[in-house]
């Protein structure tokens, strides 16, 4: 097998390949910087909890649509995610919870009212590409609405990046420079949701989080820069997507669960060998002598 077999036929030769390597690239360059900030605001948990809460909304629009229409689909996952990012905020400022407390309380709600959604008009295989994605399965509207997700995020980011920095850091000065910082969060919210619902075309609600939360982790390893660190974020996610695309073709395995397993194994790898990993730690490299 020559190197143009492994590495480049599988997208030469099939059209479905291709748009799942363009689908990948593009979830890469917005959810990595957007994974960034979610690790920054300590809130990775958060954004799991919120990809689980696009279900319900996804399942409403599968049963409208009558089928997996992306349209549908999507309007209704935004829909139920930012309702649920909003509801949650809302509860823990009226009440004592804390806001991690009340985004698992309604996440769970969600995951399990989406699946009851889905069970009651449609089949174990529908429920299967809800859960799990299609990444293989995407087709020209589905790249158009990633594309433009992906094109929102990357300007929307750069509009609001120094009182994101700033809210991330120190709210106590934003707030006191007379800075708007609910606006500001709930534009990042938005920006969460947009990008859980364009990788759940993708990667499904189980995983839509993981091309957002394993390069973010891996690119914290490796810098202390946030520049450097959205960058390396998004091109690993990027590379996660390119090499699991190849391995599943090669492999005959499942490409979304693939994607994500490339991932993480280049997060193991960061964890090793990256300047902040256990090797560095175990292994110190030993100081000049005078």
């Amino acid at each position: 097998m020559t190197v143009y077999d492994l590495f480049l036929a599988p997208f030469a030769d099939y059209g479905f390949m291709r748009r799942a390597l363009v689908a990948c690239l593009c979830l890469g360059l917005g959810s990595g910087p957007i994974g960034v900030f979610l690790m920054l605001r300590r809130m990775s948990l958060m954004g799991d909890a919120m990809s689980h809460a696009v279900l319900p909304g996804a399942a409403i629009g599968y049963l409208v649509a009558g089928s997996l229409s992306l349209t549908a689909m999507g309007l209704g996952g935004l829909i139920a995610g930012l309702s649920v990012a909003l509801l949650s905020g809302a509860v823990s400022r009226m009440t004592v919870l804390q806001e991690d407390a009340s985004f698992a309380s309604f996440y769970l709600a969600s995951l399990a009212l989406g699946v009851l959604i889905v069970s009651l008009r449609g089949s174990n295989i529908d429920l299967l590409h809800v859960l799990f994605g299609t990444i293989l399965a995407i087709d020209a509207p589905a790249l158009y609405l990633i594309g433009a997700i992906t094109s929102l995020t990357l300007v929307i980011l750069a509009f609001i990046y120094r009182p994101l920095v700033a809210e991330c850091f120190d709210p106590g000065f934003l707030r006191a420079v007379g800075g708007r910082g609910p606006v500001y969060h709930v534009l990042f919210l938005l920006l969460v949701v947009l990008n859980l619902v364009a990788s759940f075309q993708a990667l499904g609600t189980l995983m839509a989080v993981g091309l957002m939360m394993l390069p973010a982790a891996i690119a914290q390893l490796w810098s202390r820069s946030l520049a450097v660190m959205m960058a390396i974020s998004a091109a690993s996610a990027a590379a996660s997507g390119y090499l699991g695309l190849i391995a599943s073709y090669h492999l005959e395995l499942a490409s979304g669960p693939t994607i994500i397993m490339t991932a993480a194994i280049l997060y193991g790898f960061s964890i090793l060998f990256a300047p902040s990993g256990l090797a560095r730690r175990f292994f110190p490299r030993p100081h000049l002598k005078g």
